[in-house]
């Protein structure tokens, strides 16, 4: 009778822990409204609450792949405009590269080499001879007249025909 009594108590207290650990969850579960003493309710509560959290991690994890999609393809675009920032530096450089070039000739023109080793190889064929003096070979006088007087576009009417 004595086990028996004992066998009872032990149950009793884990039956007291268990009410004891529902009343927490229940707690737990929501705080700011009374403790359920139901067992089945505080259940159904813990279920739906992780049913909740799961489809609240799905949510998050959904998310968070999109927002790691969306930095791959900002890095992309960084790197692909640091690309074109050092191709148009290199550009850059070089169109300065070319204006010091232009500005550093001369503001006349001379002959070019090849045109004056090929005069020269005319006067010693010539002999004694005199050969015309050549002001500007290959160059072209249009190009210093302004556009408006280059334009050929409206000649037919400024200008008729003459028979």
């Amino acid at each position: 009778m004595l086990s028996n009594v004992l066998g009872l108590l032990f149950l009793t207290s884990e039956l007291v822990k268990y009410l004891s650990r529902f009343l927490e969850l229940g707690a737990v579960l929501e705080p700011d409204r009374p403790v359920k003493a139901d067992k089945v309710a505080i259940l159904s509560d813990a279920v739906r609450m992780v049913r909740q959290l799961r489809s609240e991690a799905q949510r998050l994890k959904e998310s968070n792949e999109e927002l790691q999609a969306k930095i791959k393809e900002l890095k992309d675009e960084k790197n692909e405009l640091r690309n074109e920032k050092q191709r148009l530096k290199a550009d850059k450089e070089q169109l300065e590269q070319q204006v010091k070039a232009m500005s550093a000739q001369p503001g006349f023109l001379t002959q070019p080499p090849s045109i004056s080793a090929a005069l020269a190889a005319q006067r010693q064929a010539a002999g004694n001879k005199l050969m015309p003096v050549i002001g500007f070979p290959s160059l072209a006088m249009w190009q210093f007249m302004p556009p408006a007087a280059v334009d050929t576009s409206q000649d037919h009417v400024l200008r008729p025909p003459v028979a």
